[in-house]
């Protein structure tokens, strides 16, 4: 019995060794890069000490799949808490730009169309809400970043090694959240610092004709790719955050129609502990 339970103990500390839950293994597990990234964005008690931060500048917006186009524009990312405001206002056809907010318990996301609907992306994210509440969506740049709340959202990380992203060698965790089943979630760190690269979101679903997954007859695979890139690192009052940020959705229909849109956004302006409205965080 004793040699079984040995073999058996071997095993589990082999198995966690394989997914970076023990200490001291290859690769920093994840108690182990959630501190590193956390530092890496300002000492503990400077990131408690920031009550809200306000950053804002100029994008370009770019149809690269599924049309043709662009326009220029302007956001805005205000947070307090875990409380947001994403405003990308840019303007191509009828389509005015997009808004996201949360208010700690909401989530709202803007009808930006002239028919007051919410666009495709839109539609995208309000079926995945959990990339709003639980801090994933513009990565550091909000006060309420998922891996500052890893323990609050009940979300897990899961470390895959090294990976290379965007030409470079980045350490690799998978995010689980549970409150998102069919979406897969990957954070990308840099291994020598532990700053936060790059998030990528896949997701595919089947729907029938009519949008409606409950109809079985001609139902249609549709994938989804997300995908969030920062750069460009700043420190300003003792906190280092990205200035450049980079988000690209894709939709991928069975029939293989595609839709592919990038967004540039570029931190002009980093403003920190503004005093702010609630209403900032309601949806108008």
């Amino acid at each position: 019995m004793s040699k079984i339970l040995t073999l058996s103990t071997k095993l589990l500390i082999l198995a966690a060794a394989l997914t970076g839950t023990v200490n001291g293994s290859s690769n920093p597990g994840s108690d182990d890069i959630v501190a590193r990234n956390l530092d890496s964005i300002a000492p503990a008690n400077v990131r408690t000490a920031e009550k809200s931060r306000v950053v804002r500048g100029d994008l370009q917006f770019h149809i690269l799949v599924g049309g043709s186009g662009g326009a220029a524009g302007s956001w805005d990312l205000v947070s307090s808490g875990r409380e947001l405001d994403l405003v990308m206002q840019f303007g191509i056809g009828d389509w005015r730009g997009e808004q996201f907010t949360f208010n700690g318990s909401k989530v709202g996301i803007a009808l930006p169309t002239s028919s007051h609907h919410r666009s495709v992306f839109g539609e995208f994210i309000a079926s995945q809400t959990f990339v709003i509440k639980e801090g994933l969506l513009g990565g550091e740049l909000g006060t309420g970043w998922a891996l500052e709340n890893l323990a609050a959202n009940g979300a897990r990380l899961q470390s895959l090694g090294t990976r290379k992203i965007d030409g470079q060698q980045a350490l690799a965790f998978q995010y689980s959240s549970k409150h998102s089943s069919d979406m897969q979630v990957f954070l990308y760190f840099d291994p020598e610092t532990g700053r936060h690269l790059h998030t990528t979101y896949t997701m595919s679903q089947q729907e029938g004709p009519t949008g409606d997954i409950r109809s079985t007859p001609y139902q249609r695979e549709i994938k989804y790719r997300m995908e969030e890139q920062f750069s460009e690192f700043r420190t300003e009052h003792g906190i280092t955050l990205p200035t450049h940020y980079n988000l690209q959705w894709s939709q991928e229909t069975q029939n293989g129609s595609t839709r592919l849109f990038s967004w540039d956004l570029v931190a002009s302006q980093i403003v920190h502990d503004v005093a702010l409205d609630p209403a900032n965080f309601e949806m108008k």
